[in-house]
């Protein structure tokens, strides 16, 4: 019985090494994906050093354009339907985060809140945008507030979608964050990547999982391989508090549009209703069938309250 134990074991830890050398994914270079992600009307600039993937699109003259931001392991494209529909009305600026899409890693590793709040300022002085609307999704949400309240003068309104930013108890989490946040099993992360991991997190977070394509697997498989992606999310992560600074959002005075995903077990819908409560004057929008992404998953809904939202007085 033991040498049989010993034998099953052996065969398990067998397929396991061939399993994860199969799924070996060494890091490409940015320049290696640029033709196919960033098409015109994507665009490279330096702000500070660091190298940004960025569109903007719309008219020139708008005194207010809008800023989307992304969220964790995502880029500028998961905003693309919106963009298409708002560029006939308002300027529409959307950017890869550090440590994510084309713009990659940042040089000195700091991926927190506020830092990225600084980033985001810093890329609308460089596009000498003085005064703007932000919004963002997830993650892009936090630094969307952020934003908001590190430069109140500077921004006009704020758009939430499935934000972060206080504390929540997920209902399920990405199967590629879970790797990411365990230590030791995070190193293996940097140069193997099973594109079924990548399937089950997409999957995870659609309100519908049938609209997961092999479009969209592609685009975040290889974004996560551009070159120091996958160390920089582990990063992040290490440096995460989840809800450290929510007693701030509180402090938020401006127009705010809270869109959630009735589907979302990532940051559950409860938290837009704790948003809604926080931030005096604010407005929810449930999808009740859509995920936590929203915006990605049903551009055109979505969209239509932004629409609505930015034409008011």
């Amino acid at each position: 019985m033991k040498a049989l134990a010993l034998k099953l074991l052996g065969a398990l830890l067998f397929l396991t090494a061939l399993a994860m050398w199969l799924s070996r994914a060494p890091d490409w270079p940015v320049e290696t994906l640029v033709a196919r992600w960033a098409p015109p009307p994507s665009d490279f600039i330096d702000v500070k050093g660091q190298l940004v993937h960025l569109r903007d699109v719309g008219p020139r003259d708008d005194p207010e354009p809008l800023v989307l931001l992304h969220g964790t392991s995502a880029s500028l494209h998961t905003w693309e339907g919106w963009a298409a529909a708002l560029k006939g009305q308002h300027r529409v600026i959307t950017l890869d985060l550090p440590g994510f899409g084309l713009t990659g890693p940042n040089a000195t590793g700091d991926y927190r809140g506020d830092t990225d709040a600084r980033f985001v300022l810093d890329v609308m002085d460089q596009l000498q945008a003085p005064r703007f609307s932000i919004g963002g999704n997830s993650l892009g949400g936090e630094v969307a507030w952020r934003t908001a309240l590190m430069a109140p003068e500077r921004v006009a309104r704020l758009v939430l979608v499935d934000a972060a930013g206080l504390a929540y108890k997920p209902q399920s989490v990405p199967i590629g964050f879970l790797v990411a946040n365990v230590p030791v099993l995070n190193r293996v992360f940097d140069w193997v990547l099973p594109r079924p991991m990548v399937v089950a997190s997409l999957r995870n977070v659609y309100g519908d999982p049938a609209k997961v394509d092999d479009a969209l697997i592609d685009r975040y498989y290889q974004l996560t391989l551009r070159e120091g992606n996958r160390r920089a999310l582990v990063q992040r992560f290490q440096r995460q508090r989840r809800g450290e600074d929510a007693a701030r959002i509180r402090e938020l005075k401006l127009p705010t549009l809270i869109l959630w995903g009735g589907r979302d077990r990532l940051i559950p819908p409860e938290v837009g209703q704790r948003l809604q409560a926080d931030i005096a004057g604010s407005e929810l929008v449930v999808f009740d069938d859509l995920g936590h992404v929203p915006q990605e998953e049903d551009p055109r809904r979505t969209v239509a309250a932004v629409l609505d939202f930015l034409q008011r007085d």
